[in-house]
């Protein structure tokens, strides 16, 4: 990685944790829509998966070690590897598509399947080994957080798209657009 792509990804956690803070929109009982996410998937349209997985993870390290500690972050964390990933190689592999509905059905799509197998699945387990509770306990308990990330990841895709002009003249050697 080159220096200006370090401080680029650091840039987005940064971006990622103020948006965190921020701005919370509550939605469900103690759940709130965690607007980094907007960060994150920019991140993954615009420069790739291991952007996209670094500004989602390492983002959640540090907005939970600001907020509240380790409480929550192991399992969260390790989901937004598997969505920053999975999305960002969605992204990079539809860029190419022209039809607009086309590329953001697919990209909703993977979105949905992703953050099923990141929060629903790899968070739910990590805090089944952390917490000695019952998967069905925690993927009940996580269905909030699925509902409320997907909803943001997916109303993300007009923003990545507004943004990508703009980023394609300020980094056009790291973009992947």
């Amino acid at each position: 990685m080159t220096t200006r792509k370090i401080a680029l990804n650091a840039m987005g956690i940064a971006l990622y944790v103020v948006l965190a803070l921020c701005l919370q929109v509550p939605v469900f009982e103690n759940y709130y829509l965690c607007l980094g996410y907007v960060v994150m998937m920019v991140f993954c349209c615009c420069f790739g998966p291991v952007s996209g997985l670094l500004t989602g993870s390492l983002g959640v390290v540090v907005y939970c070690l600001l907020t509240n500690g380790l409480r929550g972050m192991p399992g969260w964390a390790a989901g937004n590897l598997v969505i920053g990933w999975t999305v960002g190689m969605a992204c990079k592999h539809t860029r190419h598509i022209k039809n607009t509905w086309l590329r953001n059905g697919i990209l909703a799509a993977v979105i949905l399947i992703s953050t099923a197998l990141g929060i629903l699945g790899v968070k739910s387990l990590v805090e089944v080994l952390l917490y000695v509770q019952p998967m069905a306990l925690r993927v009940a308990k996580n269905s909030y957080a699925f509902v409320a990330d997907v909803f943001v990841l997916v109303f993300s895709l007009p923003i990545c798209a507004s943004l990508k002009p703009v980023i394609r003249k300020l980094f056009p050697q790291e973009a992947l657009l």
